[in-house]
């Protein structure tokens, strides 16, 4: 898929098939999300890949209601901050890098005809602590945030363009 289509026709999926994602599908979302720019190259990002159904829903309850839909997908991913890591003049480039490497993910998924939706953990602290309470993080891995993954059950719906003229200045303000 070209690559402006791909990020064009994305759009979240929060209804999926029972189609199982493959190991070298998950393999290929990882590489593309470690494949992304990180501050100094630090790569303070590291991911826990979930299949278990009991454990996505552990994960949705923790999340919130918005998460709800982990119960319905074959794979979540947990995207987590390495704050040892991270680099040391600007420790908090590492949600940046996180976010890089979830876009990433999403991007490649839906190359691939998989679905996602991104669910938001950082910097909510319940569900940060929840998370990690979950997975038995240690102190310096900090949960960033959800992506659910799946095939889509029906067809998504394709996203529209959604420029805006009012938010783009050029030269200045």
């Amino acid at each position: 898929m070209d690559t402006l289509k791909n990020i064009l026709a994305r759009v979240s999926v929060r209804d999926y098939s029972d189609k199982e994602i493959s190991d070298d599908e998950i393999r290929a979302i990882l590489d593309a999300a470690m494949s992304g720019p990180t501050a100094v190259n630090a790569r303070p990002w590291s991911f826990i890949v979930v299949k278990d159904k009991d454990t996505l829903a552990k994960m949705a309850d923790a999340n919130g209601k918005a998460a709800q839909l982990l119960k319905r997908a074959p794979l979540g991913i947990l995207v987590c901050g390495d704050l040892d890591r991270a680099f040391r003049a600007a420790p908090d480039y590492w949600v940046i890098d996180g976010s890089i490497a979830a876009q990433n993910m999403i991007l490649a998924a839906n190359a691939m005809g998989i679905g996602s939706c991104w669910l938001g953990t950082w910097p909510q602290e319940e569900k940060m602590q929840a998370q990690a309470e979950l997975f038995g993080l240690p102190e310096s891995i900090v949960p960033h945030s959800i992506i659910a993954f799946g095939y889509p059950k029906a067809e998504s719906t394709k996203q529209k363009l959604i420029y805006e003229e009012d938010r783009v200045h050029f030269e200045r303000w």
